[in-house]
């Protein structure tokens, strides 16, 4: 029974009419709706205001409103709990979202009705050379810096050196990231329920350019050649680092850090095929 919701909100996007919904929603159920200070405060709503700790610890289901990006923010906030994120987008065709914002009463109607299902996503997880650790649900990417020379490293899976990639960027992607930046450097479209990740090159320079495909239960380790330029390292597009020459990366998957609604009302497939503009195969005669 859902008795706290949390709000997750876009920067800048123009969330009212989702709140509203969602509090009306909550009024006549006597659920509580929780935001985080510098969200909720710029808005005229009732929404209690907490830290992230206290969402996080005291809400039942998580209500992402945005896009993609609002998403994985949410996934991250919530990484390694089991509770339930509904993704609702406000803007251009969101991929992660699960329902548009006029589809919002069916949803919450859904909830009410326990006409939903929740749906494990996979994060890969990244240590840094001073220890310290980042999450990601789409990918972390080691990104080459304009002027600074190619991405040049070497690649282990389990102990074993196994290839050697010189690219604009080396790409760690979950299945979930697989559509995205992944997607744009030749990487496969992978399915949100397999257990494993990508490796990909991004405009690779070497003879071996094909990404290579991961278990969830493989640890690899992207090591900077001494001909590597200083990188840019992006935790789902954001810059969480900068590494060297001589600087290691352990990354490990991450089964079921977040889960997230589903409604039934679209698959992976469909939005696949609308956000990619996949329109099918050639004529065969």
């Amino acid at each position: 029974m859902v008795k706290t919701v949390g709000l997750v909100l876009h920067p800048q996007r123009d969330s009212k009419v989702a709140i509203d919904t969602i509090v009306e929603w909550a009024r006549a159920r006597s659920v509580t709706v929780l935001g985080l200070p510098d969200e909720v405060g710029r808005i005229d709503c009732s929404a209690v205001s907490v830290d992230g700790a206290t969402l996080v610890d005291r809400a039942d289901l998580l209500v992402s409103l945005g896009g993609d990006g609002t998403m994985l923010r949410t996934m991250r906030l919530i990484s390694g709990r089991r509770t339930p994120i509904l993704g609702v987008n406000l803007g251009r065709l969101g991929f992660l979202a699960e329902i548009d914002v006029d589809e919002l009463p069916f949803a919450l109607s859904a909830i009410d009705d326990h006409a939903y299902t929740i749906e494990p996503r996979m994060a890969v997880r990244a240590t840094l050379p001073d220890g310290t650790s980042v999450t990601a649900f789409n990918d972390i990417a080691l990104v080459r810096i304009p002027g600074h020379g190619l991405s040049a490293m070497s690649i282990a899976v389990e102990g074993h050196p196994f290839v050697r990639y010189a690219a604009d960027a080396v790409i760690v992607a979950t299945p979930t990231g697989s559509t995205a930046y992944s997607f744009s450097a030749g990487g496969p479209i992978v399915s949100p329920t397999v257990e494993g990740f990508l490796v990909v090159p991004a405009a690779a320079h070497s003879s071996f350019n094909r990404a290579l495909v991961l278990s969830a239960d493989e640890q690899v380790v992207l090591g900077l050649l001494p001909t590597s330029g200083r990188l840019a390292l992006e935790v789902d597009g954001a810059v969480g680092a900068h590494l060297s020459p001589g600087d290691e990366l352990t990354v490990t998957a991450m089964r079921a850090a977040a889960w997230v609604v589903r409604l039934g009302a679209t698959s992976f497939y469909e939005r696949a095929r609308r956000k990619l503009r996949v329109n099918g195969s050639a004529e065969v005669d």
